[in-house]
């Protein structure tokens, strides 16, 4: 009885437009909602839906989902992709699966990360860090924050061998985009004679703390200022009984090992491909689904990250 009200209150599926953010810049993305649950819209020679939050919800009921979307007369992505957040990590659906690798952190105790989960050096440099004058607490995401946060932005062009997104914006702009989900998130701050040097932006998800922004000061490096975020990050998921800790994707640059290094493991969970159409059916034999960058071999593909990040930092040096 409830799958059929469901798929009732749902047959005529509306697309509308709703402000969002994509690679530091506002955008405007399509959205549907089905079953009081809000999916994105991916436009392009294949059209794909997911939930637009899949990092703090999950699809309440998959199969609802997709039968909505075969029986509605006005919207059907080619394509519907959904995936299972840790600790979740047993396949449980008969749908095509491919895997995500995340980096995770159990958490049992702050205590138990510190003698058990990182290594003597990690640990050294946080006592450093602190015995040079860093101090890193919770902090309120009020105008000095943000002209902290605005201070390292703006510190340089290029990170990580890539062009930063939010390089260039001022104070109002900062304000207005990262006030978008403060509701959900705790702010870390790491201060270095009363200055902001770094932070961390860490959402609730629920079941684990998920790093959303987190950035230190260049000129201070000699800091350890991520070790130190990281520890406090630990250390309030622990007070929130939140078991796990998660920075997204684990990934294959000197950041996994970043990551290793404070005791973040590589997690496999998995996610679900779901053809609707003769095209997303063609999309997912052909493996267009993930977009052209994934059809990349992945020796070409760390041979132009290598040439980006050497332009990228000639423009940067100008």
């Amino acid at each position: 009885m409830l799958k059929s009200q469901s798929l009732a209150a749902t047959h005529e599926l509306k697309v509308y437009t709703k402000d969002a953010m994509a690679k530091g810049q506002p955008v405007q993305i399509e959205c549907i909602d089905i079953c009081g649950q809000t999916y994105a819209i991916a436009n392009g020679p294949v059209t794909v839906m997911g939930l637009e939050d899949d990092w703090f919800e999950d699809v309440v009921d998959p199969e609802v989902v997709i039968e909505t979307l075969k029986t509605s007369a006005g919207f059907k992505p080619d394509i519907f992709t959904f995936w299972q957040r840790p600790p979740d990590v047993d396949p449980k659906h008969p749908f095509h699966v491919e895997w995500e690798e995340l980096a995770v952190l159990p958490i049992k105790s702050y205590d138990h990360w510190w003698n058990h989960q990182i290594k003597s050096r990690i640990r050294s440099q946080i006592r450093k860090a602190e015995k040079e004058g860093l101090v890193v607490k919770e902090a309120a995401y009020d105008d000095d924050f943000v002209r902290g946060m605005t201070a390292i932005f703006n510190e340089a062009p290029v990170r990580q061998g890539r062009k930063f997104w939010h390089y260039g914006k001022d104070f109002q702009t900062i304000k207005r985009q990262f006030s978008r989900c403060i509701h959900r998130e705790d702010m870390i701050g790491a201060y270095y004679q009363g200055e902001l040097i770094g932070f961390i932006m860490m959402g609730n998800a629920k079941r684990y703390g998920v790093t959303g922004q987190i950035i230190s000061a260049i000129k201070h490096r000699d800091k350890s200022t991520n070790n130190a975020l990281i520890a406090k990050a630990v250390e309030l998921c622990a007070t929130k009984r939140l078991p796990y800790l998660v920075y997204l994707y684990w990934g294959d640059d000197s950041l996994a090992e970043f990551k290793r290094r404070c005791g973040f493991e590589k997690t496999r969970v998995p996610r679900y491909f779901v053809p609707l159409t003769q095209k997303g059916k063609l999309a997912l034999k052909l493996g267009f689904h993930r977009g052209w960058k994934q059809l990349v071999p992945k020796q070409l593909k760390t041979s132009l990250k290598t040439l980006s990040a050497h332009w990228h930092g000639l423009r940067g040096a100008d």
